[in-house]
């Protein structure tokens, strides 16, 4: 990135600082207070208000915090909510099924991993927090598909020779049994299972998954720790305010 397009996102974030703090403000008032020249200042407000961070007042020449702010502050409370009440029940989940336990929520297409509670294995796997992984190839991300917090991928690209080419049969399993699960098809020797987190409305909001090496996770441990997790799931979506 070169040193004018940092220079403007310093300034944009400098404008909804200004604008969080004062309200609608003119122009004129935002362009002095960044040492820049109108013009500079409607060109960023321009790009602001094409992303919904900002919008004009009813005053003419205002500007205010748009509904985009709320929206992105909604997502970043919902996640950090999710992280802090899931975190004890993930701490028990991971003691109980010996493998590392992972929150996933959908984001932009895939299964984002949002916090990480290691096993007690010594081999217990690499940090998955933050990473964006296919969801098809995922427990977690086929768990999000299944209950429609994902949309299937168009091309279901293969990372291993495990990797399914279609879907449907599995996703309507993981609907019936209430859990999802991978058998090396995202890395070889790296086995999962996920099962659905619930929101306050009901809807399928992020998936809590246990992994391990395929060694120790293996395929007839499988069911064992689906119903582990799945009321792990009932008891994380309980404390975020979902209620049968």
């Amino acid at each position: 990135m070169s040193n004018s397009s940092v220079q403007s996102v310093d300034r944009a974030i400098a404008i909804l600082e200004i604008l969080a703090r004062k309200g609608a403000t003119r122009v004129t008032d935002l362009a002095a207070a960044l040492d820049v020249h109108k013009s500079t200042a409607f060109r960023l407000l321009g790009a602001l208000e094409q992303g919904g961070l900002v919008e004009q007042s009813g005053d003419r020449g205002r500007y205010r915090l748009g509904f985009g702010v709320v929206r992105l502050a909604g997502a970043a409370t919902a996640q950090l909510d999710l992280s802090r009440e899931s975190r004890e029940v993930c701490l028990r989940l991971a003691q109980e099924v010996g493998e590392t336990v992972n929150i996933a929520v959908a984001q932009d297409g895939h299964a984002v991993n949002i916090s990480q509670v290691r096993g007690p294995a010594a081999i217990s796997g690499h940090n998955w927090v933050g990473q964006r992984t296919p969801p098809h190839a995922t427990s977690s991300g086929k768990v999000l598909i299944a209950f429609g917090a994902l949309a299937p991928p168009e091309k279901l690209e293969r990372y291993t020779p495990h990797t399914l080419q279609s879907l449907d049969d599995q996703l309507a399993e993981i609907r019936e049994r209430g859990y999802g699960s991978t058998i090396e098809e995202l890395e070889l020797g790296l086995n999962a299972v996920a099962a659905p987190i619930r929101g306050a409305d009901g809807a399928v909001i992020a998936a809590v998954s246990a992994s391990g090496p395929s060694y120790r996770l293996t395929p007839e441990r499988i069911p064992d720790i689906g119903r582990i997790l799945v009321q792990g799931a009932d008891e994380i979506s309980e404390r975020i305010g979902y209620y049968r």
